[in-house]
C-alpha cells in the first residue's frame, strides 16, 4: 500500500505530465509571433511573478546556503538554456523530429543520476524507458511524415540534442538542492536564475509586444504561469521524493498527451502509428513506475490463494 506522501507525489508529477503537454499546444501559438530568446524571457518572468508572489504570501524567504549551487546550475541549464535552445530548435526542424531528439532527455537522467547522484538502474526502470523511447521515435517518425513542411536540418538536430543535454543536467543539479531548500523556494529562484541568464532578449521582447497578437502574449503568460510556475513546482515536489530517473523516465507520457491535446484542442486527428506510438509511451512509463513485488506480500498472497 502506498504512503500518503507516496500518492501526494504522484499526483504532483501527474500534473507537471499534463501541464508540459499542453505546453507545446501553446508553444505553437506563441512561437509564430515571439523569438525564441523573447518567448523564454516572457515566459520566465510571468513565472517569476507568481511564484514570487507565492513565496511571500508563504513566506518562505531565501532558501538556505547549501541549496544554492543546485539551484544557480539547474535555473541556467533547465530554465535558461533550455527554454531557449528548444524554441530555436523547433523553428529549424519539424515537430516530430524535436520530439524524437529531445526525449534522449530522460535516459540521459538515468545515466546522470547514476553517476553523479547514486542512483540504481533496476530493471523495470530501464526496460521501461526503452519502450517508452520507442513510443516516443514512433510518434515522432508519425508526425513527421504527416507534416507537410517537415523539415530536419543538422542545425535544428544539434539545438535540439543541446536542450536534451541542459534539461537532463538542470534535473540532476537540482535533486540535491530538494535536499535543502523546498520545492517552492528550487523551483522560483531557479526561474529567477533563467530569467535573468535571458535578460539579453529583452529588447527583442519589448518589441515583438507590440507587434504580437493578443493571443499569443496570452498563450506566453500561460506557459509561465502553469507549465512552468505550478508544474516545475509540482515537478520538483515529486523529485524531492523519488530518483531522478524514475521522474524523468515519467515524462514520457508527454508525447501521448500531446497527441490526445492536439487531437481535443486542434482537431489534428491521430493516425493509427501515433496512436500506437502513444500506447507504448505510456505502458512504458508504467513498467519504470512499477515496483517487484516483496517476497512478504507474495508468500502473502500464496498462502491466501
Amino acid at each position: 500500500m502506498q504512503k500518503p506522501s507516496s500518492r501526494l507525489a504522484l499526483v504532483a508529477a501527474g500534473v507537471t505530465v499534463v501541464l508540459w503537454a499542453s505546453a507545446f499546444v501553446s508553444i505553437r501559438s506563441a512561437g509564430a509571433a515571439y523569438s525564441p530568446g523573447a518567448l523564454a524571457l516572457g515566459r520566465l518572468l510571468s513565472g517569476v511573478l507568481v511564484l514570487g508572489a507565492v513565496l511571500l504570501v508563504r513566506r518562505e524567504g531565501l532558501p538556505p546556503r547549501a541549496a544554492w549551487p543546485g539551484i544557480a546550475v539547474s535555473g541556467l541549464l533547465w530554465f535558461g538554456v533550455y527554454m531557449v535552445v528548444l524554441n530555436w530548435g523547433e523553428q529549424e526542424v519539424d515537430a516530430g523530429t524535436a520530439a524524437m531528439v529531445v526525449n534522449v532527455g530522460p535516459i540521459l537522467i538515468a545515466l546522470l543520476g547514476a553517476r553523479f547522484l547514486g542512483e540504481s538502474l533496476p530493471p523495470r526502470l530501464l526496460a521501461g524507458m526503452a519502450v517508452s523511447f520507442a513510443g516516443a521515435v514512433t510518434v515522432g517518425l508519425s508526425m513527421s511524415r504527416d507534416s507537410a513542411g517537415g523539415h530536419a536540418s543538422v542545425l535544428g538536430v544539434a539545438l535540439c540534442l543541446l536542450a536534451a543535454v541542459a534539461y537532463a543536467g538542470g534535473v540532476v543539479a537540482q535533486k540535491p538542492a530538494l535536499a535543502h531548500g523546498s520545492a517552492l523556494q528550487v523551483t522560483t529562484f531557479g526561474c529567477l536564475v533563467g530569467a535573468v541568464a535571458c535578460l539579453p532578449f529583452a529588447g527583442q521582447l519589448a518589441g515583438e509586444v507590440g507587434r504580437a497578437p493578443l493571443s499569443a502574449t496570452l498563450n506566453m503568460v500561460y506557459l509561465g504561469v502553469f507549465p512552468t510556475a505550478l508544474a516545475f513546482t509540482t515537478w520538483a515536489y515529486a523529485l524531492a521524493r523519488t530518483t531522478a530517473g524514475r521522474m524523468g523516465a515519467t515524462t514520457y507520457a508527454v508525447p501521448a498527451l500531446v497527441v490526445l491535446l492536439a487531437w481535443a484542442f486542434l482537431g489534428e486527428l491521430p493516425g493509427p502509428l501515433t496512436l500506437a506510438g502513444g500506447a507504448l509511451c505510456l505502458a512504458g512509463v508504467a513498467v519504470s513506475r512499477s515496483r517487484p513485488r516483496s517476497r512478504s506480500s507474495a508468500a502473502g498472497a500464496a498462502e491466501s490463494a
